[in-house]
């Protein structure tokens, strides 16, 4: 008897995951060549584990279980197996697409220092963080686009670590009211020693639109059904820095900005037109 079956669960179970917890990653992934999907999949299936454990799980032994999953991920990046459907088709992902370790281990230190570090107070500081929580994940995603085009790989590295920068960035800004008032976090460390106001976000939404622009230039030479994915993914983001652009900086603190549905999908259309018009 084969693997095959466990290995369709496995990475099913990372596809309900993304569907789950994200709509607009899952809308730019399901665009995607359908071997490069599954692995996307899997891929955030993973980071959506280990994120879930520091930012969620307040109930419980956070150390522990973040402890718990680096056993059971070195297991199973050794032994090329695991009882956990996530980390297997994660694990089968980084196999198949040969993604670096150096990725895998930057993004749990960046998971742990969830755990203790509360304010970030140096561009350094933050930068290191961005890099292993945001930076590393865009990489892996590039891993399994250029599948196996080292040269295209190489060419593109750049790109996709300001892509993730952005997206990260953005995240933050979005979620400044969970960051600070929930989880007692402070990412950006212009906030560090003042107030958020117009000032302050002003200088880190320039500092958003710099990696945009970095990351655009990339974003055009991705292979494929890729490039319509990350577009997608690209514009929403981009969409949503506007948003926050038109949002005075005391609402940002007592409300999350998000895009509508509508919004959502008028941007995919969008997007798509553009696609099938050579417009990118």
């Amino acid at each position: 008897m084969s693997l095959n079956l466990y290995r369709e669960v496995c990475y099913n179970t990372s596809k309900l995951i993304t569907k789950s917890y994200s709509t607009s990653f899952s809308l730019a992934t399901s665009l995607m060549e359908d071997e490069k999907k599954e692995a996307i999949y899997a891929l955030y299936g993973f980071v959506r584990l280990a994120d879930e454990i520091v930012d969620t799980f307040h109930p419980y032994n956070k150390e522990e279980l973040l402890n718990k999953l680096q056993d059971e991920l070195d297991y199973a990046l050794k032994h090329k197996i695991s009882t956990n459907g996530v980390l297997y088709s994660f694990v089968d992902t980084v196999e198949r697409f040969n993604i670096s370790s150096e990725n895998i281990t930057a993004f749990m230190d960046s998971m742990r220092a969830d755990l203790t570090q509360t304010t970030y107070h140096t561009a350094d500081d933050m930068n290191k963080y961005i890099y292993g929580s945001a930076d590393v994940v865009g990489l892996m995603c590039l891993k399994i686009f250029c599948n196996g085009n080292q040269d295209q790989y190489d060419e593109l590295k750049s790109s996709a670590m300001r892509l993730g920068s952005a997206f990260q960035k953005v995240n933050f800004l979005r979620d400044l009211k969970d960051d600070l008032q929930v989880l007692g976090r402070s990412y950006f460390p212009e906030l560090s020693n003042a107030t958020f106001n117009e000032q302050t976000k002003a200088k880190i939404e320039k500092s958003i639109d710099e990696d945009f622009e970095a990351a655009y230039i990339g974003l055009r030479n991705l292979p494929g059904r890729s490039k319509l994915s990350v577009l997608v993914a690209f514009n929403y983001y981009n969409g949503l820095l506007q948003k926050i652009k038109r949002t005075p900086p005391q609402k940002i603190i007592n409300q999350r900005v998000r895009i509508s549905n509508i919004r959502k999908y008028y941007l995919i259309l969008k997007t798509m037109v553009m696609y099938k018009l050579r417009l990118v």
